[in-house]
């Protein structure tokens, strides 16, 4: 071990350590606040109903803080256990050290990481979903959604990843930002081709029925001038009792999607500024900040890697032999520096509530602040969401802001 290993081990043990105990916290929190709705709540949300939240809240971050400890152990065991090198000798001596061997070394190791998500993903769904009451999928359905998953992710994830470890081969010293733009493209093409080719693998969506609220929505869209290719209505109900609408697709092939569970609890009003919420995002630009957040960030880690492809001391730290192959320092990479980021995950989740914050704004201005209050609440205990998070927990981790914060500020837009 070097002294590469001696940071890496510290710092793995004080973000897995920070982590749990955000969780703890978290859960602390919420249980002190279990038996007593917050008074901006206390007239519209009932004692057991807050109880509920609470209790679901709690035990998703209890499968949550298990799930960064194995996470963690993970890691260990494909650096200092030897899986990484074991699954690189491996594809080595059965499909050799060229892009084949490559492609079936990444391979392995997304089917390795997959096993070991599959028992909380299964416990998740039919343990914690199941138990308060919003789980509606079959282990048939299970099943068959991670064989499509699966299926997606050979057919387009397959072409990339021999895209990219040719040109770490084959582009010199700058292949790092020609990996770049093919990994931007990819995601460009990846959003245009959503809504009409990969979501209907999952679910069924009809076009929204002819009625008053279709007419007032396509009032709504022509006054924010907002052209999109259609309203839709997606059978969220076969696998969740949860609601949300959301806008999916890029460029011209934007849709409007509703979950029916959703038009069928809210008011037509209420539905009105949930949707004038998620056009503010569009409106404010929000969606391409953050696509060209994402791009910015993934150009400079790719630079980062491009200095640390050739450093012996980077990957010898982390109990691989140098040299490695291109498909393991891209994998030992990507895997590793989250380790190292995860304490700016609270400039990440600001950045994010402040659009929140911002797209409330704007749906006050175009439709009714005071409706969309109304509807958040009726989707807070629809949803079971915790009115009572711990503050910091959710200043690391929640990317919309408190309810309690978010209502209040819609009522001074009402009083305005």
């Amino acid at each position: 071990m070097n002294s590469f290993s001696t940071l890496f081990v510290a710092v793995l043990a004080l973000a897995t350590g920070l982590r749990l105990w955000l969780s703890w916290r978290h859960v602390r929190h919420m249980q002190a606040h279990r038996n007593l709705v917050p008074e901006p709540f206390a007239t519209q949300i009932e004692l057991a109903a807050h109880q509920k939240a609470a209790d679901y809240s709690t035990a998703k971050t209890r499968l949550n803080a298990a799930g960064i400890a194995a996470d963690a152990l993970f890691l260990l065991v494909l650096t200092f256990g030897g899986l990484f090198a074991l699954i690189d000798q491996s594809t080595r001596e059965w499909f050799g050290s060229g892009l084949v061997g490559g492609v079936a070394f990444i391979a392995l190791v997304m089917v390795a990481g997959s096993v070991v998500e599959l028992p909380f993903n299964l416990y998740r769904v039919f343990g914690v979903e199941a138990r308060f009451g919003f789980n509606k999928m079959t282990l048939g359905m299970f099943l068959g959604d991670m064989v499509k998953h699966a299926a997606i992710g050979a057919a387009m994830g397959l072409p990339l990843v021999l895209a990219v470890l040719w040109l770490m081969g084959q582009a010199g010293s700058l292949w790092w930002l020609w990996v770049w733009v093919v990994w931007s493209v990819f995601n460009v093409l990846v959003l245009a081709i959503y809504p009409t080719f990969i979501a209907p693998l999952f679910n069924k969506f009809a076009p929204m029925e002819e009625n008053d609220l279709k007419r007032r929505i396509e009032a709504l869209l022509a006054k924010c001038g907002f052209k999109s290719q259609g309203l839709f209505v997606m059978d969220g109900s076969r696998r969740s009792a949860h609601g949300n609408a959301y806008f999916t697709g890029f460029g011209k092939a934007k849709r409007i999607v509703f979950f029916d569970t959703l038009l069928s609890r809210l008011a037509p009003g209420e539905i009105e500024a949930v949707l004038a919420h998620e056009l503010g995002h569009f409106k404010l630009n929000h969606v391409m900040r953050r696509m060209a957040w994402t791009f910015a960030i993934s150009l400079a880690f790719l630079w980062a890697l491009g200095q640390l492809r050739e450093a012996a001391w980077f990957f010898e730290g982390l109990g691989l032999t140098a040299p490695v192959t291109d498909a393991v320092a891209l994998v030992v990479f990507f895997m590793v520096v989250p380790v190292f980021t995860f304490p700016l995950r609270p400039i990440m989740a600001m950045y994010s509530r402040k659009h929140e914050f911002e797209a409330d704004a704007y749906a006050a201005r175009n439709a009714s602040g005071d409706e969309l209050a109304q509807a958040l609440v009726k989707l807070y205990k629809d949803n079971a969401s915790t009115l009572t998070p711990d503050p910091l927990h959710s200043a690391f981790y929640d990317s919309h802001p408190p309810a309690s914060a978010r209502i209040a500020r819609l009522r001074q837009f009402s009083a305005v």
